[in-house]
Parts: C-alpha cells; structure tokens; sequence
C-alpha cells in the first residue's frame, strides 16, 4: 500500500499575537472553569458591576464593547439573577481571586478529630490519672474526647461502676471540656463524649473595678481596738 507524502499546512506567523478584548473568550479557560465569558454569555442584557465601569443594565452588545474598550473581559458571576450580573475585569485574576478565597475558607474550615480514651471498670488511680492528663491535652488541642468504658465477658455486672468513673472523668475535665452526652451503654461499651471549652475572657475596666476598690478600702479600713 502506497502511502499519501505528507505535506505540512501553513505556519502561523511568528509575530502574530492573542487577540484582545471580548475576542479572546478562550484564552486560558480550560474545562473546570464555570463561568461563561465574553461572547459566550447567551443574556439579552446584563447588570455590570466592576471598577471603573458605570454599573447598571445594559444590553450585551454595549456591555461587552464597555470591557472590550478596557481590554478586559466580561464574566458572568450570577446566571441566575434577572437580569444576569457580569463583572468587568481580567479573567485571569478573576479566577486567581476565586482560588485565593476557596483556599482562605479550607483554612477556616478545621477538622474534626475525635481522640478515644479507653476504661476498664475497675482502673486503678494510676491509670486514673494518666489517661486524665492526656486528655486534658487532647481538649486544649481542640479535639474532642470520646471515652469509654469497656465490659469483657462478666465485668458487665459492674456497669454501674464504669457509669460513676466515666461521670467522674467528666466532672475533673469540666475546666477544659463540657460533656456532650451522659454516659450511654451501646453492647460492651459505656460510652460519654466531651467538648472543648473556649478559653474564657477575663473581666476587666469597671467590671474589675469594685472588687478592687472594696479590696482597698478593706486594706485601709482602721483595725478595731
């Protein structure tokens, strides 16, 4: 089989340059991208928004001249508005605005994390002890603490044991962590969950004002004879 000779097309001069305006509709948008641009918006008018623009309704053409004349694109921001809001501005830094705000919110956003702490019923003061400290620090992390009381085989008669340690636990955590649930048998486990507490604010200005004045007045009173 004989084969065609290739013959390459013509070659795009080198200085030709991206076209300008509401003509480059195209220039880097790739498929993720969900907002219409340029000629790509199907409104008969739009209300424009944007810097150095006169907002309000104007029909498309006008307002794709108005970003045409600036070099800037017209983006549509709100389809669902009557009529449609489009911006006037560049399309790249619209879009690197947008990823800057998603990323600012991802960092607000925090996780939960849920740390366990687990009981036998009859926990010696010790052990007490060390797993209270350590969630002492898992509440000033921010994490919440699930602990649990664990019934093997026939410690589960010793269920009203594993309640009074768990509400104790609770109650030396309570300066650090509110408790969410009372504690709940679910098969083998007695199980409560706390919270942590939001470091509290001081009183301060007048509020503090009396107790130290009533302090003063306390240390400069006359000693009785």
């Amino acid at each position: 089989m004989n084969k065609k000779p290739y013959r390459p097309g013509p070659k795009r001069p080198s200085n030709a340059t991206r076209p300008k305006g509401r003509n480059r509709k195209m220039v880097g948008k790739n498929d993720q991208d969900t907002n219409a641009i340029n000629d790509e918006i199907r409104a008969s008018e739009v209300r424009l928004v944007g810097d150095n623009v006169e907002q309000g309704i104007y029909p498309i053409d006008k307002a794709l001249k108005i970003a045409e004349e600036q070099e800037l694109d017209l983006i549509l921001i709100a389809p669902q508005a009557e009529p449609p809001v489009c911006r006037v501005m560049d399309y790249q830094k619209f879009k690197f605005q947008q990823r800057k705000h998603a990323k600012e919110q991802k960092a607000k956003s925090t996780k939960l994390v849920v740390k366990e702490i687990r009981f036998g019923p009859q926990t010696d003061e010790h052990d007490y002890n060390f797993k209270l400290k350590h969630a002492i620090g898992f509440l000033k992390e921010g994490a919440k603490v699930k602990s649990y009381v664990f019934f093997k085989g026939r410690s589960i008669l010793f269920k009203e044991q594993g309640e009074v340690l768990l509400l104790r636990f609770a109650n030396d955590l309570e300066e650090y962590g509110k408790l969410d649930q009372m504690p709940v048998l679910e098969g083998k486990r007695m199980t409560i969950m706390l919270s942590p507490k939001k470091p509290g604010k001081k009183k301060e200005g007048k509020d503090a004002a009396p107790e130290a004045d009533g302090a003063a007045q306390q240390d400069n009173a006359p000693a009785e004879e």
